[in-house]
């Protein structure tokens, strides 16, 4: 289908945070946009403020007028709906052109050229970086982000530049699908195992990602990870980390709950930066993004202006109350090497306080697979609180529950099971000198009552 014959687009999965980015792409190019998800979110609700058509029963019937046509409408779904989908099997039955939503943006990476963030974690608050920077900056951007933006309150920017930002997400092997121009790699950690089957697949996946980077483009690695790139000719490779490699930091700095640093680069030394969200782990994802944007032409004072000002990202280190008394606050980190760096960012921030996390696993599989790294990493606290397995797209594994990480949590560490249904309750039963929530389910639908609940406790 050409672009010129699309007139309205219908989204399987509407509500999801990448998706939601080309529903907003779409209804910016003014076609009818409309779509299912399985239950209204406020993120659903903004959508349809935007002009977006979304319904949540999973319904042929539903499906408008307009989005029947498949002379002129786009279907486009997330891997995280089951084949069966009533409405997925209509499109397929009837001849319609469907992609995945990582198709779509790999035709935008054709047409305008992609700066990709990827690795098992990290993606969305280096990208997110890297688009405020370039936003802010003469040469501007656009950017699909898997997180809302506190900068912008979106998880969409459009502009006229040439440039577009891209989370580069490698479930289901959706990086394959865009030809970047640039892209970071932050970190090869397995993951998604119930897709990739061995570590030795994960990473030959990663492997044939750079292979698509497009030549005069650039490879940004991280310079610890365990994996072998394969580039075009024409392709220029450049490696990062906190402190050593072609970028990388130096006079670290952390005081008064401020941050800075001197950013070192074979372009140009920007001295002195701020990061407006002064989280110890922001250094090296800062380090990425101001890399990518310099080799696209970003100046010193652009770069160093826009570290400062970065607000970050909903539920990425999200700080929801923070006082000389109580802090408390969400992270959406649900791997282990995830919640390793959030709980040594958070120790290294509050050194001296009682920290407890409460922290939902996400998927079976990567429970299976994990356990005793999750117990590992979450050992660095003092207090962890297990709530059960959230299933997502998954069935139970016998066996599988959130006792496994619970019986290899270190000793002296204080810990307990409880329902998530009871969190609540459990907090309006306690006092806490620093709180964190983590993990990527459904908990922190929880968190702004948490947040009310504890600002009673504490009046």
């Amino acid at each position: 289908m050409e672009a010129k014959d699309i007139k309205a687009v219908y989204f399987v999965g509407a509500g999801g945070i990448g998706m939601s980015a080309l529903v907003r792409y779409f209804i910016h190019r003014g076609l009818i946009v409309a779509g299912y998800d399985k239950t209204p979110s406020d993120l659903t609700r903004r959508l349809e403020k935007e002009g977006a058509l979304i319904h949540y029963e999973e319904n042929v019937d539903l499906i408008p007028h307009a989005c029947k046509d498949k002379e002129h409408c786009l279907v486009v779904y997330t891997p995280a709906i089951p084949a069966e989908h009533q409405e997925l099997c209509y499109f397929r039955e009837n001849g319609f052109e469907i992609q995945k939503r990582a198709q779509v943006l790999g035709t935008l990476t054709r047409q305008m050229k992609g700066l990709c963030v990827a690795g098992t974690h990290g993606k969305t608050t280096t990208s997110s970086m890297c688009a405020h920077i370039m936003h802010q900056s003469h040469l501007d951007c656009n950017a699909f982000l898997g997180g809302i933006t506190k900068n912008y309150g979106t998880n969409y920017i459009v502009s006229d530049s040439e440039y577009v930002v891209i989370e580069a997400d490698e479930f289901d092997r959706s990086f394959h699908w865009l030809s970047p121009w640039m892209t970071v790699i932050t970190s090869t950690d397995p993951d998604h195992l119930d897709i990739y089957g061995t570590k030795e697949a994960y990473l030959e996946s990663f492997r044939h990602y750079t292979e698509l980077i497009q030549p005069g483009g650039a490879l940004i690695i991280h310079r610890d990870l365990e994996m072998k790139e394969h580039l075009q000719d024409g392709v220029k490779r450049y490696d990062y980390s906190l402190n050593e490699g072609d970028f990388h930091a130096e006079n670290i700095k952390i005081e008064n709950g401020e941050i800075t640093f001197d950013f070192i680069s074979p372009v140009e030394n920007v001295l002195n930066v701020q990061l407006g969200q002064p989280i110890p782990i922001n250094i090296e994802n800062g380090i990425a993004a101001m890399a990518m944007a310099q080799l696209n032409g970003c100046t010193a004072e652009e770069l160093r202006y826009g570290m400062q000002t970065y607000g970050g990202v909903d539920r990425r280190f999200d700080f929801k109350i923070k006082t000389d008394k109580l802090v408390f606050l969400s992270d959406y980190a649900h791997h282990p090497k995830e919640i390793y760096q959030s709980a040594r960012s958070i120790r290294e921030l509050y050194k001296d306080r009682h920290i407890t996390a409460i922290f939902q696993p996400h998927l079976y599989t990567r429970t299976r697979d994990f356990y005793q790294d999750f117990a590992d990493a979450l050992s660095q606290l003092d207090e962890v609180i297990l709530t059960e397995i959230y299933p997502a797209r998954e069935l139970p594994i016998e066996g599988v529950t959130s006792q496994l990480i619970y019986d290899r949590l270190a000793p002296g560490v204080k810990k307990q099971l409880i329902n998530k249904d009871d969190v609540l309750s459990f907090i309006k039963s306690r006092s806490f000198d620093v709180l964190i929530v983590l993990g990527a389910g459904d908990l922190d639908n929880q968190v702004p009552q948490m947040a009310k609940v504890l600002q009673s406790n504490k009046n």
